[in-house]
């Protein structure tokens, strides 16, 4: 384990959840189905803390360019695609109304993907030696859901896409699955709440299994 690696986990963001898995695991469809029980509940009268739904890559300029490389519209090498999401991140977190300044204002924010993703993917293009020195100052989430899904099961759930990313095969993903289960457990030791939710379960099961970690949270006490 690089000590960058333990750098990139040590200072840790209250408030803040991100989804993370494999491609094919669910990790939009599960914030898109939390978001949408945090406004029903809202409108039902329940108290809510306030929120912000939002996912890497990002809809800003450098997200944008990302996504064009990952749907291979644009070829730029593994090196300057792990500099791309580290700088898009880096606005994700400290631009204005950012994950940093949402949470500490009281925000619950969510994310689809975050630097472990980086960590994952980029890690296994590059080797680890660049993605852990760019990511080495980002914090930590507080909770880390990973949505635990057999690559095979996941690409059967893609087969009617029209195209697939550059990611989104077999070898590539089973690669993804053993790598994300390490670095789970050195999130872990460093203060994250790791919670692992089998995907391969119908949505509304891994739906209900989601509000039962994120109604855990503080923000929900008060």
């Amino acid at each position: 384990m690089h000590f960058t690696v333990e750098c990139t986990i040590m200072e840790k963001i209250s408030n803040f959840v991100v989804f993370e898995g494999g491609d094919g695991s669910g990790t939009t469809t599960q914030l898109h189905l939390l978001e949408r029980r945090l406004k029903q509940a809202g409108l039902d009268g329940q108290k809510m803390p306030a929120f912000f739904t939002t996912f890497e890559p990002t809809e800003g300029p450098i997200g944008r360019i990302i996504r064009a490389a990952l749907k291979n519209e644009i070829t730029i090498t593994p090196q300057t695609l792990a500099y791309l999401f580290a700088s898009d991140r880096n606005e994700h977190i400290y631009g204005k109304n950012g994950i940093r300044e949402r949470a500490a204002r009281g925000e619950l924010v969510i994310s689809d993907r975050y630097a472990m993703s980086s960590l994952v993917y980029q890690g296994i293009e590059c080797g680890d030696e660049l993605p852990n020195l760019l990511n080495s100052r980002f914090p930590a989430p507080e909770v880390i859901i990973f949505l635990d899904i057999e690559p095979e099961i996941a690409l059967a759930r893609m087969k009617d896409r029209s195209s697939l990313e550059i990611y989104e095969y077999r070898d590539f993903q089973e690669k993804v699955r053993e790598k994300y289960k390490s670095l789970l457990t050195i999130y872990s030791n460093h203060g994250t709440k790791v919670e692992v939710i089998d995907a391969a379960k119908n949505e509304q099961e891994v739906a209900k299994r989601v509000w039962e970690i994120v109604s855990q949270l503080k923000l929900f006490q008060n």
